[in-house]
Parts: structure tokens; sequence; C-alpha cells
């Protein structure tokens, strides 16, 4: 019972001594007054006296009003929650001590996929890479259990309201914890596993995993773009427009490079969505490190005469260059060996759609991204990085996310870059008439 109710009840016991002594109900187990008939309902409601009906009358609304009151949580709930006790520091340190370790794999890794949206040894392997600065920050949570808080938003999308709800904390610290956790991961974790791919032996495994999917010699990666939809967008954001994407919704651009493995080696983010793939691609890092030759891809193969250096492929929306090549048409209007060059090309494309496809079905806050515009870059990268660690460790693969069909008109090329597009207008060509005569000869 609350309280509150036991305060107001032992007053108006007292009050009623103080105004009726001679039916106390208070006095010592020995009175006559303590007798069954007088202490009960019926004696109080046939006294001479009108105290006895005051504090019965009194007692009776303060009971229905307890009894019927909605019960005031700790912090607010939401009906699609689960309670705030489920999630509290001692629920999760029941769950997460060295015990766990006991439990059948399977069971244990399921039922830490369904919370933070990954097995129990790659959140511990966040949590032990994350630990040492999540302690700098002299947070007043346990670090575990605040990583584990914001996969949980990661993964289902909460708003800040309904995990403050589950956590019991306020939605300001909500925020805090998770602004803090996916810099981090967006910055310290970022280098360890999203990496371009330079030494000899992840080339070497790049290429050859795509040339298994596709035929072809010397594909490195896959490049596409998506745009990751904003829940909502603040009336004073300068040029607002121009975060309305093709589809129709306000979004940020996000560009991604992925292996054979759908594992990315590339990310950048740094374009409203209203932008096309070609611009947000020549503002990249990555395009004007290729361009400048700052990366050197030190595995050449001869085809037809033609030197071929790894390269990315891309769809139609991207500029031809040398170090990334295109379909020769959108709906396979060329030649015999243009069309076979494409469907082996769009092969290693569809990685990256995939790769795309399970970063949005596994980390469902880019689904409807509910954080604030600054911190929004950040947050898809932190996904980004959770993404790879859960693709090298081979956890199960979620439902894909749909992505709307593309299409669209080859971009111009730029002044810069025309001999990079001649060159590749080669390069494609010899690529295309010798995967034609491979086919041909089987």
């Amino acid at each position: 019972m609350d309280q509150s109710f036991l305060i107001m009840l032992s007053n108006l016991l007292h009050l009623h001594n103080h105004l009726d002594p001679t039916n106390s109900l208070l006095s010592d187990t020995s009175s006559a007054a303590y007798s069954s008939d007088v202490s009960s309902p019926a004696s109080l409601l046939t006294s001479t006296s009108a105290a006895p009906l005051l504090f019965f009358t009194l007692a009776s609304v303060l009971s229905y009003l307890a009894s019927n009151s909605p019960k005031k949580p700790s912090s607010p709930s939401s009906s699609s929650s689960k309670p705030p006790s489920e999630f509290s520091v001692a629920a999760f340190r029941a769950l997460s001590t060295e015990r766990i370790w006991a439990m059948e794999a399977p069971l244990r890794d399921a039922q830490w996929r369904s919370l933070y949206g990954l097995s129990y040894p790659v959140f511990t392997t966040v949590v032990d890479k994350l630990k040492p600065y999540i302690t700098q920050s002299q947070l007043s949570l346990p670090s575990d259990y605040a990583v584990a808080m914001v996969l949980s938003r990661l993964s289902h999308g909460l708003s800040l309201k309904t995990l403050a709800s589950r956590y019991a904390l306020e939605p300001y610290l909500i925020s805090k914890i998770t602004n803090m956790v996916t810099r981090l991961l967006a910055t310290k974790l970022y280098p360890e596993f999203i990496k371009i791919p330079v030494s000899r032996r992840r080339l070497v495994e790049n290429t050859q995993g795509f040339q298994e999917l596709t035929s072809l010699p010397n594909i490195c990666g896959a490049v596409d773009s998506t745009p990751v939809k904003l829940h909502k967008l603040s009336p004073d954001v300068i040029n607002g427009s121009m975060y309305y994407c093709k589809y129709g919704f306000p979004s940020i651009l996000l560009q991604v490079v992925a292996d054979s493995k759908k594992v990315f080696w590339d990310v950048c983010v740094k374009a409203p969505g209203g932008y096309d793939d070609s611009t947000h691609f020549r503002d990249s890092l990555l395009y004007n490190r290729l361009i400048s030759g700052d990366i050197v891809w030190d595995k050449v193969v001869n085809v037809r005469g033609q030197h071929v250096r790894p390269y990315i492929v891309g769809d139609w929306c991207f500029p031809l260059l040398s170090f990334l090549l295109t379909p020769f048409s959108y709906s396979r209007t060329g030649n015999p060996a243009q069309n076979a060059f494409d469907e082996a090309l769009m092969k290693g494309r569809k990685t990256v759609e995939e790769a795309i496809g399970l970063l949005k079905g596994r980390w469902k806050i880019l689904q409807d991204l509910n954080v604030g515009l600054n911190h929004a870059p950040q947050t898809i990268v932190a996904c980004c990085v959770l993404h790879n660690l859960c693709q090298i460790a081979r956890e199960p693969e979620p439902e894909l996310w749909k992505e709307p069909e593309e299409n669209g008109q080859p971009p111009k090329v730029l002044e810069n870059e025309k001999s990079f597009h001649y060159y590749g207008e080669s390069l494609r060509q010899a690529l295309a008439d010798d995967l034609y005569q491979r086919l041909s000869s089987r």
C-alpha cells in the first residue's frame, strides 16, 4: 500500500480518538473497545458519535482512491515497452555476469540479439574497446550498461521517450549517452573496422571474392548510396529543401563501398538527401584520394593489352572512370559482349545493395533516424561500424531492408575527369570482350 495513504489513515485514526475516545480504534488489545463489535465497520456505523462515521467515510474514500488511481511509476512508461525493472542495472547485471557463459550459446546469443542486435561475444568486444573512453568520461552508469542501452536504441529504433521509460532515466541523459557511444564508435573504432584494402593480402581476398561472383578480374569493391530517412527536420534548418531526397522524405545521403562479404571498407556521410549520387561521390575523400593517385592498388592484371588495376563498380548514377566502372546501359540495350559485362557487373554491385539492406535491417534506427541533425552523421557511421563487426563475426543476417528501385541518367564527365573517363571506357570494353569470349568458349 502507498506510504502516503498509510500516513493519512494514521492521522484519521488519531483524529477519531481525539473526537471520540470512548470508541478508540488505537486502544490496547486488552480494552473492551478493541472487541470485534467495536472495531468492525458495522459498529462504526451504529455508533452514537459522529466521529466514527466521519472516520469511516473518509477512510473509505481514501481507500477507493488509492486502489483505483493509476500507480505512478518512477518514470513514464510506454504501453509497448517492458517494465523498467526488467531493464535496471541489477537486471542487466544478472544477465551479463560470467554465469551467462554457462548458458547454451545459441540460446544466450539469440536472447542478446533480440535485445541489443548482436551476440554476447560481439557485445563484449564492443564494450571492451569502448570501456576505457567511457570510463574517462566519468559516466555515472556502468560502461557495459550504457553500451547496451545505446545498442537497444540503435537495433530497435527506439525513441528517447521510450528508452527513458524502459531504463528509468531522464531523456536528456539517454541523449547524452547515445551521443557519446555513437561518437566513440564513429571515431575510435572506425579506423580499426573500416579500412581501404591497400595491403596485398586484402586486395587478393577482395578481388578473388568478386571474381567468384562475377567472373570479372580485379574488382575490389562495389559502391552505392542510400538516403537515411530523418524522423523530422526542424523548420529552422538552412536550405531545408536540400534534405528531401528523390523519394520525397527528408534524409541524409550515405555512401558506402563494400567487399564481396558485404563488409564496408569506406563510408561517407557528408551530403543532404537531395544530392545526387555522383555529386556526393565527387565530394568524398575516397574520390579525391583515387583521382589524385594517393591510393595505390599494387595488383595489375593484363586484359587484351590493357593494364587493369583494382577498381570498384557502381550503377549508372556514378561516373565512368578508370577506377570506377559502370554498366554500358540501363536496360541491357548494348551488344552481346556489353550485355554480358553489364550482367556480371551488376552481380558484383548486388553485394553493396545487400550490405545496405543488412545495415538497415539490423540497425532499425536507420529506417527512421530519430536523433538531432547534428548527431545524425555519427549515428549512421556508428551503425556501419557495428555492421562490420557483425559481418566479420559472421552473425546471422536479418531480413534485408528493401531499397526503392533506382533510375536516372549517367552523370556528365567533368573536365578534370576526361582522361580517367576515356581510359575507363577502354578498360570496360576490353573486360567485356574478354568475358564474352570466355563465356562463349565454355
